[in-house]
């Protein structure tokens, strides 16, 4: 592999394969270092993607890009990165397996990781029956029954968006943290059920959601949920160390035309940018901000 690449990429998801893919076509060496953890590993469908009205998976949007980028001679690594250091040159990369990579130019795209305390139990539902996004998947339950597997305002706040879709809807605050009264009252006037229980079991078949099973043997059955348990970490530790500007919920702050952040050379795209967290926006911003990589690189040339 070369000595110092023109762009390292921290992160393989959907914006940093995209950048990838992007800054292969300028011919620039470039490595994506990604530790396959990423969310969009997680969901088995994203269904608001255009040109897949039936829905596509994360993994194989995942696949598929990867296998474009690398027709492009983009270089992957499935390592972690531990510490970014700013050197002369540009940045020095030490990973998980003490060896270092140097990169003129720097894009994290690092994503954010959500806390799902039932992931075991629903993780081949993910984005077919069982749902994170109401923007992305609050129409899959247009009119139907279905449960918020949830933690105190949080889920609540998560029900009372998906009322647009359904009225059938029953909140589970598994956690049973407390709930503001007005959020309560506000349940209460949209005839939402309340139901203040651990879960003790998610029962599935496949991909498809059946029942829940609480803490008290109680059990409620419906074939679709949304999980909302707040607490989802935003992946820029390594950014903040570096001294890229953060917003207070600890997303990066980026010049919105240039995906730049307020470090030189270090980019940011996806959800680890303060945005609505969608696949087509984590592509957009993988692409903008590899046209403004390429200008840079092009400039010193």
């Amino acid at each position: 592999m070369f000595r110092m690449f023109d762009c390292v990429i921290v992160g393989g998801g959907i914006a940093g394969l995209q950048a990838a893919i992007q800054l292969g076509r300028y011919q620039h060496k470039v490595v994506v270092i990604d530790s396959s953890d990423g969310r969009s590993n997680l969901c088995r469908c994203y269904h608001n993607v255009l040109g897949f009205p039936n829905g596509v998976s994360g993994q194989e949007l995942r696949n598929t890009g990867r296998r474009q980028a690398e027709s492009l001679g983009v270089h992957f690594l499935k390592e972690k990165v531990e510490k970014v250091s700013k050197r002369k040159e540009g940045f020095e990369f030490k990973l998980s397996n003490q060896q270092f990579v140097h990169g003129k130019r720097l894009l994290f795209a690092t994503g954010v990781k959500d806390r799902i305390p039932l992931l075991s139990e629903i993780k081949p539902c993910l984005g077919i029956s069982v749902y994170v996004c109401p923007d992305c998947d609050g129409y899959e339950i247009k009119d139907k029954k279905a449960l918020i597997l949830g933690s105190g305002d949080v889920g609540a706040n998560m029900a009372l968006t998906l009322h647009y879709f359904s009225k059938d809807l029953t909140y589970i605050n598994h956690e049973r943290k407390p709930i503001s009264e007005s959020v309560k009252e506000e349940l209460e006037n949209k005839k939402i059920e309340y139901v203040n229980s651990p879960i003790r079991k998610v029962i599935t078949e496949g991909s498809q959601l059946k029942k829940v099973m609480l803490e008290d043997n109680r059990v409620i059955s419906a074939n679709h949920a949304f999980v909302a348990f707040g607490g989802n970490k935003v992946n820029s530790e390594l950014a903040e160390d570096l001294g890229v500007e953060l917003y207070k919920n600890k997303h990066i702050l980026v010049d919105q035309r240039k995906k730049m952040t307020n470090v030189e050379h270090v980019w940011a795209a996806g959800d680890v940018v303060a945005h609505s967290e969608q696949v087509t926006i984590a592509m957009g911003d993988g692409m903008q901000a590899a046209i403004w990589i390429h200008k840079t690189l092009l400039s010193t040339q």
